[in-house]
């Protein structure tokens, strides 16, 4: 656990786990071993961070988001899939949540997928790919809906922010600010 980071009832971070600098972990959060959470990053009430999950600075995690890190599960016990589950490589898929990203509450990200940085991911979506940097992703399954300014407003139809009025251009599918 890093400096100033702040952790809040019934919320468990197993040993082996990396929780960075000024983190606000909120009620009820679960994060496993070997899972990755850099500096500044808010993971609200009722989230679960499994082994294999990385969330990169400043990333924002809303209220019950599930993250998985088995893309085929099955009981370990079950005879036909027991050699399978022997070594880690075989089932572990590493999901990776870039700076600045935020996910809506309640979405669920499938294992072995990369959100991109200032990615915005809707409520309640199901994320089955990756998702580009600055995208907008909502629905089951997520599918793009348009582009995030950096302070999370999404872009008008001039790729302009109406907040802090920052502007963007498209150059070769990638979302350049405007300087």
């Amino acid at each position: 656990m890093g400096e100033r980071t702040r952790l809040w009832a019934f919320s468990h971070v197993l040993d082996g786990a990396h929780v960075g600098r000024d983190c606000n972990i909120c009620d009820h959060v679960y994060v496993e071993g070997g899972a990755q959470i850099g500096d500044r990053v808010i993971v609200k009430n009722h989230v679960m961070v499994w082994e294999g999950v990385t969330i990169e600075d400043d990333a924002f995690i809303g209220p019950g988001v599930i993250f998985t890190n088995d893309r085929y599960p099955r009981s370990r016990g079950l005879v036909e899939v027991s050699n399978h589950y022997r070594r880690r490589e075989n089932w572990l898929g590493s999901t990776t949540i870039r700076y600045g990203a935020s996910i809506g509450a309640g979405a669920i990200i499938l294992a072995g997928l990369t959100i991109g940085r200032y990615a915005c991911v809707g409520a309640g979506a199901v994320v089955t790919h990756d998702v580009a940097d600055h995208h907008v992703v909502v629905g089951n399954p997520a599918r793009v809906a348009g582009w995030a300014c950096v302070c999370g407003v999404p872009l008008n139809d001039r790729y302009c922010c109406p907040r802090c009025e920052r502007r963007y251009c498209l150059r070769d599918d990638i979302l350049v600010l405007v300087e």
